[in-house]
């Protein structure tokens, strides 16, 4: 099967870009294209402007409050908001914690939480990874014990991007001491704003304030916020890792990257008076992640119309993230190189005499360009990183 996209479809992609054209405020466009720091009020706004819509859960069923779109749609979409330029929403609710409460939750949970999702009153977080157990998740040892009507928990998780950012978060937790080390884990919806807890801010290589370690000290979580049975926790976390990396998916920032290269080749002052474009060598590694781009795209067409046909996405969302995250990182590369020490900077124009009355020409694509370079450094650990989803590859496909 492959998706054949109708004039229908072409429409709504025209929808789109000028829904983006008219609500997307230039401010936030700004931030995003010059790799600045979102605030949370930031996040929360673009947010609204969303759900105002009716557009801030793509992946959900219109059931529980989605607009209902079909998976050409929802890929659509989401490759417009990545060549448009527009904010990245902190997505652990909408595309993670959402669906986990859909599949698994009770009717209360989902009646309580999933609302407050929609309209951002609840943002959340991801309670996964620990200093001892990051891409082997199953070794993890913050604890939970029942004692009344509360799980009482202990222990530390780090790498928790956006924890400053959120009100809750879903943690990973073992309930029991189990021989196979995937058992006994269980899956909790914690507060965050309540004593016990001490989030403390990791800065990124690219100066930037993203992800925390957060500390839990006699934490009291209602048992009520058990999602699915006690020591059944590791069958949600694989089925939420799934939506993680299918979150992925869309190549839209890509996509502006390779456009942003193509732009800055074809001008005459990037090598010795030449277009860098025509330089032999810069043409053929140009073209090469082009076509690793398009064909990456073209597997992940196939892939989620068999996901559309009702089967369940296996290793191929391990591909999408593998695949995805080194085509990322080869392209922000390639333009750092197609740029030179033009893109040191983090902010170009202050290189420049003058630069607080005028704004640099030509050069629009330089403020940021480090800072991106630098944080997308991480795209091949995280989910799982790249070694380790070769080794689910190769279990899950090659049946190695």
């Amino acid at each position: 099967m492959h998706f054949d996209f109708t004039p229908a479809h072409h429409a709504f992609r025209q929808e789109v870009r000028a829904f983006l054209g008219e609500k997307l405020p230039p401010d936030l466009k700004s931030k995003v294209e010059n790799a600045v720091a979102l605030t949370r009020d930031d996040i929360i706004r673009w947010h609204r402007i969303l759900h105002d819509q009716g557009w801030i859960a793509p992946n959900w069923p219109k059931e529980y409050g989605g607009p209902g779109w079909s998976i050409e749609q929802r890929y659509i979409f989401d490759d417009e908001l990545g060549q448009y330029g527009a904010p990245r929403l902190i997505s652990f609710g909408l595309n993670m914690c959402g669906p986990v409460l859909m599949r698994f939750g009770t009717e209360a949970q989902k009646h309580r939480f999933l609302p407050r999702i929609l309209s951002a009153e609840d943002v959340w977080c991801q309670g996964y990874s620990e200093p001892g157990a990051g891409s082997d998740l199953a070794s993890l040892k913050t604890k939970a014990v029942l004692e009344g009507d509360h799980w009482i928990v202990n222990g530390s998780k780090i790498w928790t991007t956006s924890a400053h950012m959120a009100d809750k978060v879903f943690l990973l937790v073992r309930t029991s001491q189990e021989e196979k080390k995937q058992d006994g884990i269980s899956f909790l919806l914690c507060d965050l704003d309540q004593p016990g807890v001490e989030i403390r801010p990791i800065h990124l290589m690219d100066g930037l304030h993203e992800t925390n370690q957060v500390f839990y000290c006699d934490v009291r979580v209602p048992k009520e916020n058990l999602v699915g049975e006690p020591g059944k926790g590791w069958t949600i976390a694989k089925y939420l890792l799934a939506h993680e990396r299918m979150s992925g998916g869309s190549l839209g920032m890509q996509k502006k990257v390779l456009a942003q290269i193509k732009a800055i080749a074809g001008r005459d002052q990037t090598s010795g008076g030449r277009p860098l474009a025509a330089d032999a060598d810069f043409r053929r590694k140009l073209a090469q992640a082009e076509l690793e781009l398009k064909s990456l795209e073209a597997f992940i067409l196939r892939a989620l119309s068999s996901f559309s046909a009702e089967k369940e996405l296996g290793a191929e969302a391990n591909i999408m993230k593998l695949r995805g995250s080194e085509i990322h990182q080869q392209l922000t590369e390639l333009r750092m190189e197609a740029m030179g020490y033009y893109g040191q900077p983090y902010m170009l124009g202050a290189l420049m005499e003058g630069w607080q009355n005028e704004e640099p020409v030509g050069w629009e694509y330089a403020n940021g360009m480090t800072p991106a370079y630098l944080h997308y450094r991480k795209v091949s650990i995280y989910s799982g990183s790249n070694e380790i989803q070769h080794n689910i590859i190769a279990k899950g496909t090659l049946r190695l």
